[in-house]
């Protein structure tokens, strides 16, 4: 079974973590995430399609990729797009202590700030797997942000059609989109990508950067 969206009740079993964005009245904000990148194969794609639609999103950035391909990283500050931390080597919280996963973050944070990302800091933890105590040591100093829409994109089984019908079907004003710009998702990113744009513009959706 895909939980495109946890329920509240899992939600509110971490403290500290943003599983929506803000809605001011009348409006109908999304906001577009791209995990696992930056990567020449796949990021420039996303840039192209958002640019069509004059969209800002978030990049959850794998320091090792951001050091592999600082230019593509820079493409996407220069278009007005976020670039925020999934930790150096994509670990996963549940099994790292919290010294050992806040070098993590920090040594993300590093590159980040290299390449030229200034704001406040944005993190997620890759797989959404984080403990409650790494989550309040990283508080302080990060917003810890989750979603509210995850479109398995990644997922090679998941049909390209099914995967758009679904995503379109969870999404809703302030929902934080996860896509991703990686190899595994090429196919139904390719395919999905362009065309949940094309429908969530219609609908007057607009995309925003966390």
């Amino acid at each position: 079974m895909r939980l495109h969206r946890l329920p509240q009740l899992l939600q509110r079993l971490l403290p500290h973590t943003e599983w929506r964005g803000p809605v001011s009245e009348g409006a109908k904000p999304l906001y577009l995430t791209f995990d696992d990148g930056p990567i020449p194969e796949e990021t420039p794609f996303v840039l192209e399609q958002l640019a069509r639609y004059e969209a800002r999103a978030t990049f959850f950035c794998v320091g090792q990729n951001l050091e592999r391909n600082p230019e593509v990283a820079r493409q996407a500050l220069a278009a007005g797009h976020r670039l925020a931390n999934h930790t150096y080597h994509h670990v996963s919280g549940w099994q790292l202590p919290v010294p050992a996963y806040l070098a993590e973050v920090q040594q993300c944070q590093q590159v980040l700030e290299a390449v030229g990302e200034t704001a406040r800091p944005l993190m997620r933890p890759p797989y959404g797997r984080i403990t409650r105590a790494q989550a309040a040591a990283l508080h302080p100093n990060y917003r810890l942000i989750m979603w509210d829409v995850l479109t398995y994109d990644y997922d090679a089984t998941y049909p390209a059609e099914t995967c758009l019908r679904t995503a379109l079907a969870h999404t809703r004003p302030g929902s934080i989109v996860v896509f991703h710009d990686s190899e595994k998702a090429h196919r139904n990113l390719r395919a999905v990508l362009p065309r949940y744009l094309e429908a969530c513009a219609a609908q007057g959706y607009s995309f925003e950067a966390l």
